[in-house]
């Protein structure tokens, strides 16, 4: 009889486990950039457009923190309540830069200018 009451109790168990996975951040590696039309930057001189560059790397990489924080904070909140916060703002911002980055370099490619790749965090 008592045996008969241990397999219920261990499947609930087993999907208290299984569902604290639920809704957990996405890696910031994970993210990928969205589309972002070039055709903003066809009136930016390669100095402009490099300084666009620098500044879309800066806002990556505060992003990519947060993102990780998330994260952190999400993994606490499943280990207490048993799911976490899922993807926030930061995560669609990540996106957006990510894509207005590539819209950049390729302007730049295509007016042929010098640059140095600022450092990734992808």
């Amino acid at each position: 009889m008592a045996e008969g009451r241990m397999k219920p109790i261990f499947l609930i168990a087993l999907v208290a486990i299984l569902a604290s996975c639920m809704n957990m951040p996405t890696p910031p590696s994970q993210i990928t950039g969205s589309y972002t039309s070039g055709l903003i930057y066809d009136g930016f001189e390669c100095e402009r457009l490099a300084s666009e560059l620098n500044s879309l790397a800066r806002r990556e990489n505060q992003l990519v923190t947060a993102q990780e924080q998330r994260i952190k904070t999400s993994k606490i909140q499943a280990f207490w309540y048993g799911y976490g916060q899922g993807d926030g703002i930061e995560a669609s911002e990540l996106a957006n830069v990510r894509g207005e980055k590539e819209a950049v370099r390729k302007a730049m490619d295509a007016k042929r200018c010098d640059y140095d790749l600022p450092e990734s965090t992808e």
